[in-house]
């Protein structure tokens, strides 16, 4: 298993990830994601800020980071963190935690580029998602309300969150 940057070529196969995302979230819980903006998902593949976890050559997860999240973190975005964003997995290869190799894959990204706290947000009544996020080694900081910004994606806007980080050991306040 390996999580590498996705490129241009995975654009098409990131879009279905998503597509079945969606589908999944309409039958498992009341909320779902509203689609994506091709120019965000092409802007990360530049910036080397999507990544694929491949396993045995087959895409089996996807997901972003951010360095940035002020519309949802508000003043604590001011820490220099990296934001876990959109994780998907294959409907074949579901039940393999990969959620748990994103976060030790973002605990070692963090140390080794200098953040203080590694960080995630779900929708703040998904029982489901907090108890995993939590097992994966999170902490739970609570609820917070996101206002009505055309920035954000279509499902952030106007909603209630939850919260979660990972305070990473190795930080140091630079002098």
């Amino acid at each position: 298993m390996q999580i590498v940057n996705s490129t241009k070529a995975d654009i098409e196969t990131i879009f279905s990830f998503y597509d079945a995302a969606i589908s999944y979230q309409k039958r498992k819980f009341d909320k779902h994601w509203k689609g994506f903006d091709l120019n965000l998902v092409e802007k990360e593949v530049e910036e080397n800020r999507q990544y694929k976890i491949v396993l045995n050559d087959n895409i089996v997860c996807i997901f972003a980071i951010a360095f940035n999240d002020a519309y949802i973190w508000g003043s604590r975005d001011n820490a220099p963190s990296v934001y876990i964003h959109r994780i998907v997995t294959h409907p074949e290869f579901r039940g393999n935690n990969y959620v748990k190799h994103i976060v030790d894959w973002a605990i070692k990204y963090g140390n080794e580029n200098g953040k203080q706290f590694v960080r995630m947000d779900t929708w703040g009544d998904n029982q489901k998602l907090i108890g995993h996020y939590t097992n994966c080694g999170f902490t739970f900081l609570g609820l917070t309300d996101t206002i009505m910004d055309e920035s954000l994606p279509k499902h952030y806007q106007g909603i209630r969150l939850s919260l979660f980080e990972i305070a990473l050991k190795e930080y140091e306040q630079p002098l």
